[in-house]
């Protein structure tokens, strides 16, 4: 039996996809296995567990024999390294307990003695789960191209945007891209690899570029004119700042991406070419099949399906600060719930939409999350998934959708609709809720209650309308 960690993640949800379709039995520990119960298969099973809380692991690793290690904490906040320690250590003492043989590992690949902090803690996770005893095949990989991948979006959205990119100093730093494809095929292979103790793996694709070189071929094949013109003064923090207003990856992801770039990633240690029986392409042939996938409505997993936040949320408390709106339309729950279902995204949000995008910007500005990842399905809000800077918590055909808010707030924010069924009629019911986190919250719900009100009032009008 193979456990699956990360499952929901953009790496670790491909990986997951490859082995349903090889028809393999994998279970996968979820913070909340009502996350990705949709997108999985029968013969996948999901068992809850938090990294973060060891006495929640026992089941999950009961007669397991290889584990795979792909969760990150790049998206949480500034405590990460903290976390990816805890988390780390906990999944070893685990695996050691259920006699699990084998960890199969997903690190960065970085040189260099200043490494970012993200690049130490992938270092530092390595370390960790080689102390549980086990046998540990780590692979360590340079830039990710893929659809989906936050490095892939990234680029292609200076690219596509921008006429004339200014650029600082890190885009012409050496790496060695790898297409997701062989990511997924050399961590399978790494679950197979006779090994009796620990092996540790440089994984590229076939060329050594950087990131402009990236750039310039993406442009090439897109038959685009861009014109890169690199300046000293770019500094890491304004970097990222930048990325936020013109790709779709938020302030933190940009800049500990930005941070990990700036160190040479290219392969020094060529014995997975001997070790494996996998022959990388180049970023040729990459981009050219990233760009194919990108363009389908619904990837098969993007970046921004990680959670934004950590741990195990709680539910709503008492003495919640509620905004309810209620209507009546003449037509069935179903009909009434048919414009709630495809809220967001390139619906939108029915009223004031230009008022969403400014309030994205603003929480983009900050380091959050921003309106940019929109929903994977057009029609479905599975839970889990992302709908602008939401997180679908509970989705009930017909009836009911919960948002959970992962924007930059001073509190906890949720919205709720119902489609109720009322005699010949139904009542829509939309309802947010907000618990405050001190003054500071409290001084937010008071201060925004006439924009509250005049947007939530609105879009359950059009609501209305659109049925």
């Amino acid at each position: 039996m193979h456990l699956l960690t990360g499952a929901t993640g953009y790496i670790g949800g491909r990986l997951l996809r490859r082995y349903e379709r090889n028809g393999s039995a994998v279970r996968c520990l979820c913070r909340s296995p009502e996350a990705p119960c949709w997108r999985v298969t029968p013969g996948t099973e999901l068992v809850r567990g938090d990294l973060l809380q060891p006495a929640s692991l026992g089941a999950a690793f009961s007669g397991v024999d290889t584990a795979f290690y792909l969760v990150h904490s790049m998206n949480s906040g500034r405590e990460f390294q903290a976390e990816e320690r805890t988390a780390a250590s906990n999944f070893a003492m685990a695996a050691r307990t259920a006699g699990v043989r084998r960890i199969v590992y997903l690190g960065g690949l970085g040189h260099g003695e200043e490494l970012s902090p993200h690049m130490r803690s992938r270092a530092e996770t390595g370390d960790i789960l080689r102390s549980s005893g086990i046998a540990v095949v780590e692979l360590q990989a340079s830039i990710v191209i893929g659809s989906g991948s936050a490095s892939f979006e990234m680029m292609r959205a200076l690219v596509e945007r921008l006429p004339v990119m200014i650029t600082p100093r890190w885009v012409n730093t050496p790496a060695q891209p790898i297409a997701i494809e062989h990511v997924i095929e050399y961590l399978m292979a790494a679950a197979r690899l006779p090994v009796n103790g620990n092996r540790t793996f440089e994984i590229g694709g076939a060329d050594v570029t950087s990131y402009v070189g990236l750039m310039r071929e993406y442009a090439r094949q897109r038959n685009l004119r861009r014109w890169i013109l690199r300046v000293p003064f770019l500094s890491l923090s304004l970097s990222s700042r930048w990325l936020t207003l013109i790709t779709p990856v938020y302030a933190v992801i940009g800049r500990r991406l930005i941070a990990s770039v700036r160190n040479p990633s290219f392969v020094r240690n060529r014995e997975a070419l001997d070790a494996f029986q996998i022959c990388p392409m180049g970023i040729t042939r990459a981009i050219e099949r990233a760009m194919t996938n990108e363009d389908r409505d619904i990837a098969e997993t993007r970046w921004s399906d990680a959670r934004a936040d950590s741990g195990v949320r709680t539910a709503p408390a008492h003495g919640l600060l509620i905004n309810e709106q209620r209507v009546r339309v003449s037509v069935t729950p179903l009909r009434a719930f048919a414009p709630i279902q495809r809220i967001g995204g390139r619906t939108g949000w029915y009223f004031g939409n230009a008022l969403w995008r400014i309030r994205g910007l603003m929480d983009l500005m900050i380091g959050g999350v921003g309106m940019r990842r929109g929903r994977p399905d057009p029609q479905i809000p599975f839970p889990g998934s992302t709908l602008d800077f939401w997180r679908v918590e509970a989705y009930e055909p017909g009836r009911r959708l919960r948002l959970f808010a992962e924007m930059k707030v001073p509190g906890r924010a949720w919205l709720e609709f119902f489609a109720e069924p009322d005699g010949a009629s139904t009542v829509i019911r939309q309802v947010a809720q907000f618990e405050p986190r001190g003054l500071t919250g409290l001084l937010y719900w008071y201060l925004l209650m006439p924009i509250h009100e005049l947007m939530f009032r609105g879009m359950l009008r059009r609501i209305a309308a659109a049925v």
